[in-house]
């Protein structure tokens, strides 16, 4: 919507700056005069009431367009190019890899020597992990950063990491950090200054002098971690101060309700563009708006947050993607890619956490109702976004998915869980999972589960009792899972480790600063002489990176996997058989994956009320070709196994 006043404010500051629409700044011109009016609405709704609302929203735009004229020619040609190719981050030629790099090379200068590696696998895109400052055994895996610029030495430099993301330009792989907006570390400097006693940087979190406040905001908070940072406040005796400490004691919620303070982080934000990030992952964003009597969680004004920041980026960095972390119940995790006017322009990815963890039920009761009764929210992600799709990452496995859609499948609730629980972390009768639960609540027995992938899917057990059947069994479960993800649609992220079938790492008990935290266990310290038997096609890592490697390749090849909102789910014609179709334009492929142990009898008819009329369908995966039988006739898959389907005449 226009606005007169907006436009003059914007455009006295541009002239201001030389920046005008002749020339190179023409775009950039273009983008801040036509989107600014949008970004001041925004702000308007949080921050009207704010005395210093008017002045600092002079300054976001002043930090606009300082990060601009900061960004290199590099960076704006490939903004170019990006915009030139439509919605970039929707391409079926995109695959990640999330990894620990001090665990996975040792250090940044390490890592361009693994690229090769990652490469031949088919990974285009790397999430390094936290890299940024965070102090020793209060870091969090480096969520708890106590300066946003500077990389941590136990990673080397920030010249280091400036010359990998050059390394990666050059061979054509992508680059995505995390901009952690919910809390610093309470030794950043900000923080620092608060327990100083200075109010302007007490203000900029949640900060009170008794627990009035605080008990208030408690009635409604659950507890992140209850087992290990129970409550969401810390008391600070150098102040005689409480403060917001939603995850653990060490970390301090960020005050958003002081704009100042999304200035201080729109800086970091666009550093971080400058630096040629490709996709940001916005950690915990859920969380960044806080309000009295509310669960603090996914409130409206924290969608307004992230929208000023989409807005802010598409005017600098207009090539950046920006990928939403909400791990939150299905009909939340949708609003993250945008609502209403800005439906799509809000996150363009976002975790499709609960589809990863309904994988991890189907493969426990051989069962695909849960999985088909959760996916009506699921399907109501808009054009232009797209999912991060996956088995496992460096956070445990929730079971965020709701009450109803269990029972809806015909299971109770309650029993459903724990039957969940139990046979993730090996004491259910007949399980081979060698899993763990983690943040188990006292009050309510809710749980989460640790493990990585090979030991949930049955390696690790295999290996210890050296049953040369069962291994082969538990790598055919790691390829149905990951081939059920790579091809449902988003851009699949693979957890390191994952390609070498790596068990899980037990190191993490002999480390004060990683003992309390079993997730440790899947984050595993990368031997590389192990990894040097994924080239023997004999052994589990050889047949689990060949698997692996063999469905990227397939991905990349097949356009029509790319993320045009273009699935459809099978009509449940066997409970254990999962399919879907991928259609686009005139390409089909048809996706089935058996989810049981035992063998899984699948109707033709399944395929053609799904639009099949070709005579034959082409397996990619093993290269057989199949001939469509009658609606009596059956299509028969073994216990685990999947299919790559493509229509041939």
């Amino acid at each position: 919507m226009y606005n007169y006043q907006v436009h003059q404010t914007v455009d006295k500051i541009l002239r201001k700056q030389q920046i005008n629409t002749s020339g190179n700044n023409n775009a950039f011109y273009v983008r801040m005069v036509s989107n600014t009016p949008a970004l001041y609405q925004l702000y308007q709704q949080l921050y009207w009431h704010h005395p210093s609302a008017e002045k600092n929203f002079e300054t976001l735009l002043k930090i606009i367009i300082t990060s601009y004229k900061q960004r290199n020619e590099g960076l704006r040609q490939a903004d170019e190019t990006k915009l030139q190719q439509g919605y970039w981050y929707l391409s079926n030629k995109l695959a990640g890899m999330s990894l620990y790099v001090d665990r996975f090379a040792g250090k940044l200068k390490n890592m361009p020597e693994k690229l090769d590696y990652l490469q031949h696998l088919g990974i285009n895109l790397l999430h390094l992990m936290p890299l940024f400052e965070s102090p020793v055994n209060e870091s969090d895996g480096g969520y708890a950063v106590s300066n946003f610029r500077k990389v941590d030495k136990r990673f080397g430099s920030l010249e280091d990491l400036q010359a990998l993301r050059q390394h990666m330009h050059t061979r054509g792989m992508y680059l995505m950090l995390d901009i952690v907006l919910n809390h610093t570390s309470h030794h950043h400097p900000w923080a620092l200054k608060a327990k100083a006693g200075d109010t302007t940087y007490q203000d900029y979190y949640y900060m009170y002098p008794d627990r009035q406040v605080p008990d208030q905001f408690e009635m409604g908070m659950p507890e992140i971690f209850p087992e290990s940072a129970p409550g969401n406040f810390t008391y600070i005796p150098q102040i005689d101060k409480w403060v917001m400490t939603a995850f653990h004691n060490y970390q301090w919620d960020l005050n958003f309700t002081n704009p100042s303070v999304f200035n201080a982080m729109l800086e970091n934000i666009l550093f971080y563009a400058n630096l040629g990030v490709d996709v940001l992952r916005i950690d915990a964003p859920a969380f960044i708006w806080k309000k009295p009597g509310t669960t603090c969680q996914n409130l409206p004004e924290a969608h307004t947050l992230l929208r000023m920041i989409k807005l802010c980026v598409q005017i600098v960095a207009p090539g950046m993607a920006l990928l939403g972390e909400a791990i939150v119940a299905p009909d939340e995790i949708i609003k993250y890619f945008g609502t209403g006017h800005f439906t799509a322009r809000e996150c363009d990815f976002a975790y499709n956490a609960t589809h990863m963890a309904l994988q991890w039920d189907m493969l426990a009761t051989g069962d695909t109702r849960i999985m088909l009764a959760a996916q009506h929210p699921l399907m109501q992600k808009p054009f232009g976004t797209s999912w991060i799709t996956y088995t496992r990452c460096h956070d445990d496995i929730g079971l965020g998915y709701n009450d109803e859609t269990i029972a809806q499948a015909g299971y109770n609730p309650y029993e459903h869980r724990r039957f969940m629980k139990d046979f993730y972390s090996g004491t259910y009768p007949g399980s081979t999972a060698k899993g763990a639960l983690f943040a188990v609540n006292p009050k309510t027995q809710d749980a989460r589960i640790s493990g990585t992938l090979a030991s949930l899917c049955g390696l690790e057990d295999a290996l210890n009792k050296q049953d040369v059947q069962a291994i082969d069994v538990a790598i055919q479960r790691m390829l149905l899972m990951q081939a059920h993800s790579f091809f449902m649609g988003g851009m699949p992220m693979l957890f390191y480790g994952d390609e070498a079938a790596y068990t899980n790492d037990y190191s993490y008990l002999q480390d004060d600063g990683k003992s309390y935290d079993n997730r440790w266990m899947h984050r595993p310290q990368i031997n590389w002489q192990k990894n040097a038997l994924t080239t023997n096609p004999h052994t589990p890592e050889g047949k689990v990176f060949a698997g692996t490697r063999q469905l990227l390749h397939l991905r990349s090849l097949l356009a029509v996997v790319a993320d045009y909102s273009n699935l459809t789910w099978f009509t449940p014609h066997n409970i254990h058989v999962a399919g879907y179709v991928r259609a686009w334009e005139k390409e089909q492929l048809f996706c089935v994956f058996n989810f049981s142990s035992q063998p899984a009898w699948l109707t033709w008819y399944a395929f053609k009320e799904k639009g099949l009329l070709a005579p034959k369908l082409y397996n990619h995966w093993n290269q057989q070709t199949y001939t469509v039988g009658s609606d009596r006739e059956y299509l028969i898959l073994q216990p685990y196994e999947f299919m790559l389907l493509q229509p041939v005449e």
